[in-house]
């Protein structure tokens, strides 16, 4: 877990005339990203153009190299693009596949540590904590160290660790991707009940197409290298959502016939 304060990066991007004026939590605007120079570089994502809602919870979907992973870095403010703007309002977090737990600590300690950093008084981390901790469900397991748990319980306590740093915007680069079907099944429904209660704006990257279209208020398609956005559905499915309604179902098979085009194309 990675969290930064909010930030602005640009190079030569510029407002768009006549456009309404709108506050998103998260703006990208005509993001390229190269890495190298000359005859070797590679451009990872190619003039990206993207806004997230306050509130919102974003998918973004696509094959694997497309640059999912490198447009959270950029938003997370870990890299700067080549060209374009990156603008975030308010605190960020980031989550990776792996809890990333302290292993010598608890996983009480491990949210208190999140709060120190944070400057939260001594006093006041343990009760804070606590707290956090019972709203991911793993109050009851408080004192045990992360090899006591399952992946499951170290993700949820990676997602409470995130939250004692009061972020807005939580970014999750495939965070479930190592789980079983049915813990991520349990931990889709324990990130949209925190996310509702928290009123966390949530960009989150998957390339599991149903469980897009399980979490997601919208969907983001990426073309294969290099990225681009290549489709955006939304998902007017009314929540709880289950991942194997016909609703989430009929919504990642539209995803999944236009991914399916962007491999082939890439293929040829």
């Amino acid at each position: 877990m990675t969290v930064l304060e909010p930030h602005q990066l640009s190079r030569g991007a510029a407002p768009v005339a006549g456009a309404a004026p709108r506050d998103p939590a998260v703006r990208i605007a005509g993001v390229t990203k190269r890495f190298g120079a000359g005859a070797a570089a590679v451009t990872a994502l190619d003039q990206i153009s993207l806004d997230v809602e306050r509130g919102e919870f974003l998918c973004i979907v696509g094959a694997s190299g497309c640059g999912k992973s490198t447009l959270l870095n950029l938003v997370a403010g870990l890299d700067a693009p080549t060209s374009g703007t990156v603008e975030v309002q308010g605190r960020v977090a980031l989550m990776f596949q792996e809890a990333a737990l302290l292993p010598w600590r608890t996983a009480v300690q491990n949210v208190e540590l999140a709060l120190k950093l944070r400057g939260v008084a001594r006093k006041e981390r343990r009760p804070q904590a606590l707290d956090l901790l019972d709203l991911v469900r793993l109050r009851d397991v408080a004192d045990r160290r992360p090899h006591e748990l399952s992946g499951g319980m170290r993700q949820r306590v990676a997602l409470a660790r995130a939250l004692a740093q009061g972020a807005d915007v939580l970014l999750m680069d495939e965070p479930f991707g190592a789980l079983d079907a049915i813990t991520r099944d349990v931990l889709h429904d324990e990130l949209e009940r925190v996310a509702a209660e928290q009123q966390l704006t949530i960009v989150f990257v998957t390339h599991n197409v149903r469980e897009a279209a399980r979490l997601g208020d919208r969907i983001v398609l990426l073309t294969s290298r290099p990225g681009r956005v290549a489709g955006e559905f939304g998902v007017p499915v009314e929540r709880p959502r289950r991942i194997e309604s016909p609703e989430v179902s009929a919504i990642a098979a539209e995803v999944t016939v236009r991914l399916r085009e962007e491999v082939r194309r890439h293929a040829d």
